[in-house]
């Protein structure tokens, strides 16, 4: 039996109509694009289902609302289709990516993202490829987790970043390998691959994140204690600092190391990420990492920014104390992280 695959049209520049003004999303043009080309009639494909999401977006107006709609449409179809697209703009792709996967809790169906740099209506474009493969990935492979496809490329979607503008291999998994590469094969690299748990086949439950304040602050020379200090303020209860290195701060700016002790005693979660790609934090390293851990800064390890992020939102949601907040965020959930002391 042909597997059948559902499709989220969220928006983004796949499929975007050329105008006077440049390109833009139009409702109803993908789907006029896709009725004229052949390949999506080929019987190697899947049957699929697109839904079109109104408005459509361009992604750097997406919010944790539209997460959980995103969500919510998923769980609403999870018994009917195989596997799950959601094509999305590249511009925060990375976040929800990395948020779907705290949201769709028992999840053992392939869910992939993936968009284009260019739209599917020029001759040269990226579309066709990562749209075409993204199906016959989740027709044919029994993924069971939120994934980005992108440039040949199948990557973890809470490890994935985006790391270029205007390449068509625009993201990358730096802290982890890629779950699959395509060339003239489709080569999975099952070894890193969620393993499928049986027992929740067809379970799957759906955990909207909370709307809990929290924020990203990266670290430059000479930021002002005082900057910092209004920022910390409630209504904040969480906040990820992209630190230099391996989760260095200016542990001489006693302000600023008393202000973020401060916060964090009055249960405002405090997370060190880096600013580096490559690399996992170690507070322990340097003395100007150690400082933040004596404020009472926790290290997010290898996580990328954008799923810290969506972490510290999946765990407010739960009603967890900040004191176990920041015990489950240094605990790998859904692959997002890996702590030295664990390989």
């Amino acid at each position: 039996m042909k597997k059948r695959i559902y499709v989220a049209y969220t928006g983004g520049t796949i499929g975007m109509k050329r105008t006077e003004s440049g390109y833009a999303p139009e409702p109803g043009y993908l789907t006029e694009q896709i009725a004229t080309m052949p390949e999506f009639d080929n019987p190697a494909l899947p049957a699929f289902d697109l839904h079109e999401y109104a408005p459509l977006l361009d992604s750097s107006n997406m919010t944790h609302h539209n997460w959980r709609e995103i969500a919510e449409d998923i769980a609403a179809h999870y018994d009917g289709y195989d596997g799950f697209i959601v094509l999305h703009g590249t511009d925060t792709m990375a976040y929800t990516a990395s948020a779907l996967p705290f949201m769709l809790s028992g999840l053992q169906k392939p869910v992939i993202l993936t968009g284009s740099q260019i739209p599917l209506c020029e001759v040269r474009s990226d579309a066709r490829e990562n749209l075409i493969t993204a199906l016959m990935i989740a027709a044919r492979y029994a993924i069971p987790e939120v994934c980005l496809y992108f440039g040949s490329t199948l990557l973890r979607g809470c490890r994935a970043t985006k790391v270029s503008a205007g390449g068509f291999d625009a993201f990358a998994s730096p802290n982890y390998p890629p779950l699959g590469m395509v060339g003239v094969d489709i080569d999975i690299d099952w070894d890193h691959v969620l393993p499928l748990d049986r027992g929740v086949r067809n379970r799957l439950t759906l955990q909207p994140l909370d709307t809990s304040a929290v924020s990203v602050l990266r670290l430059f020379p000479g930021i002002a204690a005082d900057m910092v200090r209004n920022m910390l303020q409630p209504p904040l209860k969480g906040l990820i600092i992209e630190a230099y290195g391996v989760g260095n701060g200016p542990e001489k700016s006693r302000d600023l190391m008393d202000a973020l002790a401060e916060a964090s005693a009055r249960g405002v979660v405090i997370v060190v990420c880096s600013q580096c790609l490559h690399g996992t934090v170690d507070l322990a390293d340097y003395a100007a990492g150690s400082a933040l851990a004596h404020a009472g800064a926790i290290s997010g390890y290898d996580m990328t920014t954008e799923t810290a992020l969506a972490k510290l939102r999946y765990l407010f949601s739960l009603n967890l104390t900040p004191d176990e907040i920041r015990a489950t965020m240094q605990t790998n959930l859904v692959g997002e992280l890996t702590r030295p002391d664990e390989e």
